[in-house]
């Protein structure tokens, strides 16, 4: 569902938010109904049985004993009686009390009153008439008011809010050392190596941690053996060629075309190892170093204009950046051959761009392109596009692979993006924020 959060800490917070809010309203309302309710019920009708018992006995006392009645009603009870001749005119705000009382006092009396306000607002007032006597009572709401207990309500909410945030804590804390598992098989798969995990914390996350550190450990053992084998393979494999060039030289025979094409297949072996070596250099490379690109980038591309028409935009200020220079030299020179092989002799454009956030260098040629839905394609190893990415161009089907593992062992990012009006941008964009450590 698109509404629900992405990250796991989203979703444990609304679901916790939700039972929380349940809960709540569930426990809120079983309270009102067995305990607020029922309460201030019996506050109305213990009300409404005083006033009417005050208001009875005011009728039956001898009009001299009267008002010493009235005070000691004012005085130990908080009720206000007296004898009225003219209604007060002002209703009181309606209350969930005071139709219980009016109710209440309708029940005993069977008369129909209505609650009233009078000049002090901390006092409400009921009319009766008794005997052709007007009394008109009235009630401290402070008193006989019985409100919702506000202070249990707030250390009810407090108790559940403090528990909702202390699981939400934990979560917070889960989510968080699982992201950080996640980050560190990204970086696993793109060949570099993670800081190790922290083994603390829960008896689970330790073992995960445990077996996280491990598996990092065997994969960066099985990618070094991976890297000094093909080193290896590439340079013995050398010296056979060699020899079997010699060889063909000195062949006696009067078919040169087998001969010719004996030798562009020697020549297309060779060009392959000279890969394979160039890129297990990269990967071991040199130490990450500062610098500045834009000299660097003016010489790869004079170095690519012997092979074609290359137009270099040099940046108006200077570019520095920490990278590892020989994977660096190795994209440009691999960028810049393929979109002169494949510009169809068109000039091939190379661009800087320099900001606080990331460095980019763009490599445009106005040649065939890439059908979109093989953009992501090309980068596997020994993959061809048909036509235009022909055996007979010379292409090995390589350059593209070793650019994207030299990308992703140093944290960079390699994209593919058709031109308008045809032809093909390769973008390299290099993170301020890339890691400052070499692969092994």
């Amino acid at each position: 569902m698109k509404l629900l959060p992405r990250t796991l800490f989203g979703r444990t917070a609304l679901a916790l938010l939700a039972i929380f809010l349940a809960v709540q309203g569930a426990a809120f309302y079983v309270v009102w109904k067995t305990a607020v309710e029922p309460l201030r019920a019996r506050s109305a009708e213990d009300l409404a049985a005083r006033i009417a018992l005050a208001a009875q006995t005011w009728v039956e006392l001898p009009p001299v004993t009267r008002p010493d009645y009235e005070i000691e009603l004012s005085l130990r009870h908080n009720l206000e009686l007296g004898k009225v001749t003219q209604p007060l005119p002002t209703l009181a705000p309606e209350s969930a009390f005071g139709t219980l009382l009016e109710q209440a006092v309708l029940t005993r009396t069977g008369q129909e009153i209505r609650v009233k306000q009078g000049s002090d607002p901390t006092y409400s007032w009921v009319e009766l008439k008794l005997a052709d006597h007007l009394l008109r009572v009235g009630f401290a709401k402070e008193r006989y008011e019985l409100k919702a207990p506000l202070e249990a309500a707030v250390v009810f909410l407090a108790g559940g809010l403090l528990t909702l945030l202390a699981v939400l804590l934990l979560a917070r804390r889960i989510s968080r050392q699982l992201a950080e598992v996640a980050r560190s098989a990204q970086i696993v798969g793109q060949g570099r190596t993670p800081e190790r995990l922290p083994e603390a914390g829960a008896e689970e996350m330790r073992q995960m941690a445990r077996a996280f550190n491990r598996m990092a450990d065997e994969v960066q053992k099985l990618l070094e053996n991976r890297t000094v084998l093909l080193s290896g393979i590439s340079h013995d494999l050398r010296t056979p060629i060699t020899r079997l060039r010699l060889a063909l030289s000195m062949l006696d025979t009067d078919d040169r075309e087998m001969v010719r094409r004996m030798e562009g297949d020697l020549e297309e072996m060779g060009r392959l190892i000279s890969e394979m070596l160039d890129f297990s250099r990269a990967l071991k490379g040199a130490e990450i170093t500062e610098l500045e690109l834009s000299a660097l980038l003016g010489e790869l591309a004079a170095d690519a204009a012997r092979a074609g028409p290359v137009v270099w935009h040099a940046h108006e200020v200077a570019c520095k950046v920490v990278v590892g220079e020989r994977a660096l030299r190795r994209i440009v020179a691999n960028l810049l051959g393929n979109a002169l092989r494949y510009g169809e002799g068109k000039p091939v454009e190379l661009r800087l761009d320099c900001d606080a956030e990331a460095v980019r260098i763009a490599v445009l040629d106005r040649g065939p392109g890439i059908p979109e839905a093989e953009l992501e394609t090309v980068f596997q190893p020994f993959y061809r596009l048909e036509g235009s990415r022909a055996r007979d161009t010379g292409g090995s089907g390589l350059g593209l692979a070793i650019v994207r593992q030299l990308a992703d062992a140093y944290g960079w990012h390699v994209v593919l993006n058709t031109r308008d009006g045809g032809g093909l941008c390769a973008e390299l964009l290099i993170p301020r924020a890339a890691p400052v450590t070499r692969p092994r």
